[in-house]
């Protein structure tokens, strides 16, 4: 038997790269079309776990709900203090962190529909050089110290330029820190035009022993219930104390 020498035979069979071919347009058909990472998705609200929410909450005229703790936030305080940075800089990195840790605050609803976001970003509002506000969209990020250039840089912009920004396609919490004065609680305004979550608070209080600091945290009834906001206030409150 010579294994050196190929069977000069003809074969009935298609060549290799033929077959592919003929078969590569046609497995690309059955393909689904890919979908970009990073993006806003509408979403069928029965298919999700906020189903009767949904159908409960969506058109009701008014959907907010506004829970308020108070937060012992000594450790932001110290190392605020210690590392030369902002508190509420701080303070908004623990609010994203906690937030991401939560399937609720993944869906929004908006204008009749129920959307899916795989990003997140902390709404922060800024006083102006002209005396005004501005507000701007900061991209959260598990790093602090990119967080942390990143709030800087768009809060300085935005307070010079006097102009607000927004990010597209992220699912957004609002913030809005009154530190002129100590402050119980804050609800706020409802608007069908902003139906996001939104953490505000007043000035710390500040004794010998601890830094305390009530918190308030309005809400869409469809987005997530009363339980799931008491479980996020739970999170921000252990953030704050392993930061």
């Amino acid at each position: 038997m010579n294994y050196g020498t190929i069977d000069p035979q003809p074969t009935t069979q298609v060549p290799y790269v033929a077959l592919l071919t003929q078969l590569l347009p046609a497995f690309f058909v059955l393909l689904p079309p890919l979908k970009s990472p990073n993006m806003k998705q509408e979403i069928n609200p029965k298919e999700t776990p906020r189903a009767f929410a949904f159908e409960m909450w969506m058109k009701s005229p008014m959907p907010m709900v506004t829970l308020t703790k108070t937060f012992d936030v000594s450790r932001i305080y110290k190392i605020s203090k210690q590392k030369k940075l902002k508190f509420n800089m701080l303070l908004c990195w623990c609010i994203g962190k906690a937030a991401c840790g939560m399937e609720e605050f993944c869906l929004l609803p908006e204008q009749g529909k129920l959307y899916r976001y795989d990003r997140l970003a902390l709404n922060v509002i800024v006083d102006n050089k002209d005396g005004g506000i501005n507000s701007c969209d900061i991209p959260f990020s598990d790093d602090l110290q990119q967080f942390n250039r990143d709030y800087l840089e768009l809060t300085s912009k935005a307070a010079s330029e006097c102009r607000s920004s927004f990010l597209e396609d992220y699912i957004i919490v609002g913030t809005s820190a009154m530190i002129q004065t100590e402050l119980d609680c804050i609800v706020n305004q409802y608007t069908d035009k902003f139906l996001n979550p939104m953490v505000m608070w007043g000035k710390y209080r500040k004794s010998w022993f601890k830094t305390l600091l009530p918190v308030s945290f309005q809400f869409h009834h469809v987005q997530m219930d009363g339980g799931d906001a008491a479980r996020f206030l739970e999170a921000l409150q252990k953030t704050v104390e392993t930061l």
